[in-house]
Protein backbone atom coordinates (compact mmCIF):
# COMPACT_ATOMS: atom_id res chain seq x y z
CA UNK A 1 0.00 0.00 0.00
CA UNK A 2 0.99 3.75 -0.65
CA UNK A 3 2.75 5.26 2.08
CA UNK A 4 0.50 7.98 1.71
CA UNK A 5 -2.30 6.00 2.43
CA UNK A 6 -0.72 4.19 5.29
CA UNK A 7 -0.47 7.79 6.73
CA UNK A 8 -3.21 9.23 6.32
CA UNK A 9 -5.39 6.31 5.60
CA UNK A 10 -8.33 8.28 3.41
CA UNK A 11 -10.01 7.84 -0.13
CA UNK A 12 -11.73 10.89 -1.54
CA UNK A 13 -14.52 9.94 -3.82
CA UNK A 14 -14.99 12.27 -6.49
CA UNK A 15 -17.14 13.29 -9.57
CA UNK A 16 -20.38 14.95 -10.38
CA UNK A 17 -23.57 14.04 -8.98
CA UNK A 18 -24.87 11.08 -9.74
CA UNK A 19 -21.68 9.53 -10.83
CA UNK A 20 -22.02 6.90 -8.19
CA UNK A 21 -19.84 7.86 -5.55
CA UNK A 22 -22.30 6.83 -2.41
CA UNK A 23 -22.56 3.56 -3.76
CA UNK A 24 -19.27 2.72 -4.74
CA UNK A 25 -17.84 4.10 -1.99
CA UNK A 26 -19.84 2.02 0.56
CA UNK A 27 -18.88 -1.26 -1.06
CA UNK A 28 -15.11 0.02 -1.43
CA UNK A 29 -15.51 0.70 1.97
CA UNK A 30 -16.58 -2.94 2.77
CA UNK A 31 -14.16 -4.60 0.74
CA UNK A 32 -11.07 -2.86 2.29
CA UNK A 33 -12.54 -3.41 5.80
CA UNK A 34 -13.07 0.55 6.31
CA UNK A 35 -15.45 3.07 7.48
CA UNK A 36 -17.68 5.04 4.77
CA UNK A 37 -18.86 8.62 5.26
CA UNK A 38 -21.37 10.38 2.31
CA UNK A 39 -20.59 14.10 3.29
CA UNK A 40 -24.06 14.89 2.28
CA UNK A 41 -25.48 12.75 4.37
CA UNK A 42 -23.44 14.19 7.34
CA UNK A 43 -24.44 17.30 6.27
CA UNK A 44 -28.45 16.67 6.02
CA UNK A 45 -27.91 15.05 9.89
CA UNK A 46 -26.30 17.38 11.31
CA UNK A 47 -28.62 20.41 10.09
CA UNK A 48 -31.62 18.74 10.16
CA UNK A 49 -32.91 19.74 6.30
CA UNK A 50 -32.13 18.38 2.95
CA UNK A 51 -29.32 19.36 1.20
CA UNK A 52 -32.22 21.09 -1.40
CA UNK A 53 -33.44 23.22 1.32
CA UNK A 54 -29.92 24.78 2.70
CA UNK A 55 -29.66 25.81 -1.26
CA UNK A 56 -33.21 27.21 -0.91
CA UNK A 57 -33.16 28.52 2.56
CA UNK A 58 -29.66 30.10 2.80
CA UNK A 59 -27.57 29.93 -0.74
CA UNK A 60 -25.13 28.11 -2.03
CA UNK A 61 -22.32 30.50 -0.39
CA UNK A 62 -23.97 28.80 3.11
CA UNK A 63 -23.68 25.18 1.78
CA UNK A 64 -20.51 25.35 0.73
CA UNK A 65 -19.57 26.81 3.86
CA UNK A 66 -21.54 23.76 6.43
CA UNK A 67 -19.89 21.73 3.52
CA UNK A 68 -16.20 22.49 3.94
CA UNK A 69 -16.75 22.31 7.91
CA UNK A 70 -18.66 18.79 7.57
CA UNK A 71 -15.59 17.41 5.18
CA UNK A 72 -13.01 18.84 7.33
CA UNK A 73 -14.25 16.52 10.23
CA UNK A 74 -14.00 13.94 8.39
CA UNK A 75 -10.02 14.86 7.21
CA UNK A 76 -9.36 14.49 11.07
CA UNK A 77 -11.04 11.36 11.25
CA UNK A 78 -8.73 9.94 9.23
CA UNK A 79 -5.57 12.45 10.19
CA UNK A 80 -6.55 10.55 13.47
CA UNK A 81 -5.84 7.00 12.05
CA UNK A 82 -9.36 5.80 11.04
CA UNK A 83 -8.94 4.32 7.62
CA UNK A 84 -11.98 5.46 5.67
CA UNK A 85 -14.02 5.84 2.03
CA UNK A 86 -15.18 9.19 1.75
CA UNK A 87 -17.64 10.34 -0.76
CA UNK A 88 -17.44 13.84 -1.41
CA UNK A 89 -20.60 16.28 -3.14
CA UNK A 90 -19.88 17.16 -6.81
CA UNK A 91 -19.01 20.42 -5.67
CA UNK A 92 -16.36 19.87 -3.05
CA UNK A 93 -13.97 18.96 -5.03
CA UNK A 94 -14.30 22.55 -7.19
CA UNK A 95 -12.58 25.23 -4.35
CA UNK A 96 -8.89 24.44 -4.71
CA UNK A 97 -8.28 24.97 -0.54
CA UNK A 98 -10.55 21.94 -0.79
CA UNK A 99 -8.35 19.50 -3.23
CA UNK A 100 -5.43 20.85 -1.41
CA UNK A 101 -6.07 19.66 2.09
CA UNK A 102 -7.68 15.94 0.17
CA UNK A 103 -4.21 15.53 -1.58
CA UNK A 104 -2.30 16.56 1.25
CA UNK A 105 -4.24 13.62 3.26
CA UNK A 106 -5.14 10.59 1.36
CA UNK A 107 -5.65 9.57 -2.40
CA UNK A 108 -8.36 11.25 -4.07
CA UNK A 109 -10.17 8.92 -6.81
CA UNK A 110 -12.45 10.84 -9.92
CA UNK A 111 -15.17 8.57 -11.25
CA UNK A 112 -15.84 10.01 -14.43
CA UNK A 113 -19.19 9.20 -15.29
CA UNK A 114 -20.45 10.26 -18.68
CA UNK A 115 -22.66 12.60 -18.49
CA UNK A 116 -25.73 10.70 -20.55
CA UNK A 117 -25.35 7.99 -17.81
CA UNK A 118 -26.16 10.70 -15.11
CA UNK A 119 -28.80 12.80 -16.74
CA UNK A 120 -30.98 8.79 -16.60
CA UNK A 121 -29.59 8.15 -13.02
CA UNK A 122 -30.98 11.43 -11.78
CA UNK A 123 -34.13 12.83 -14.54
CA UNK A 124 -36.60 11.90 -12.11
CA UNK A 125 -34.53 13.25 -8.58
CA UNK A 126 -36.08 16.58 -7.23
CA UNK A 127 -33.49 17.20 -4.34
CA UNK A 128 -30.64 17.92 -6.68
CA UNK A 129 -30.69 22.00 -6.62
CA UNK A 130 -28.31 22.46 -9.23
CA UNK A 131 -30.03 19.97 -12.04
CA UNK A 132 -33.12 21.78 -11.97
CA UNK A 133 -32.07 23.87 -15.50
CA UNK A 134 -31.33 21.17 -17.75
CA UNK A 135 -28.77 23.78 -19.88
CA UNK A 136 -27.38 24.98 -16.69
CA UNK A 137 -26.68 21.40 -15.60
CA UNK A 138 -25.17 20.40 -18.65
CA UNK A 139 -23.21 23.42 -18.37
CA UNK A 140 -22.17 22.04 -14.66
CA UNK A 141 -21.05 18.98 -15.64
CA UNK A 142 -19.00 20.83 -18.62
CA UNK A 143 -17.11 23.03 -16.31
CA UNK A 144 -16.41 20.74 -13.44
CA UNK A 145 -14.85 18.05 -15.77
CA UNK A 146 -11.30 19.92 -15.38
CA UNK A 147 -11.13 20.35 -12.29
CA UNK A 148 -12.10 16.66 -11.47
CA UNK A 149 -9.19 15.51 -13.57
CA UNK A 150 -7.05 16.83 -10.75
CA UNK A 151 -8.00 13.79 -8.57
CA UNK A 152 -4.71 11.78 -8.31
CA UNK A 153 -6.81 9.20 -10.23
CA UNK A 154 -9.64 8.87 -13.14
CA UNK A 155 -11.58 5.66 -13.23
CA UNK A 156 -13.95 5.51 -15.98
CA UNK A 157 -17.75 5.02 -14.38
CA UNK A 158 -19.66 4.22 -17.61
CA UNK A 159 -21.47 1.17 -15.80
CA UNK A 160 -24.36 0.89 -13.39
CA UNK A 161 -22.22 -2.33 -11.07
CA UNK A 162 -20.74 -0.41 -8.40
CA UNK A 163 -18.98 -3.76 -8.20
CA UNK A 164 -17.20 -3.43 -11.37
CA UNK A 165 -15.86 -0.35 -10.59
CA UNK A 166 -14.61 -0.69 -7.15
CA UNK A 167 -13.12 -3.60 -9.20
CA UNK A 168 -11.05 -1.06 -11.14
CA UNK A 169 -10.12 0.50 -8.08
CA UNK A 170 -8.90 -2.09 -6.49
CA UNK A 171 -6.82 -2.36 -9.13
CA UNK A 172 -4.78 1.00 -8.60
CA UNK A 173 -1.46 0.95 -8.13
CA UNK A 174 -1.93 2.68 -4.52
CA UNK A 175 -3.09 -0.63 -2.91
Amino acid sequence: MLLKLKRTPGLYLVGFMGSGKSAVGHLLAHELGWSFADVDEDIENAQGVSIAEIFDQRGEQEFRRIEQEAMRKRVREVECGKPMVVALGGGAFVDPANRKLLEERGVTIWLDCPFHRISARIKDHTHRPLARDPEKFQQLFDDRQDVYSQAEHRIAADTDDPAAIVAEILKLPIF
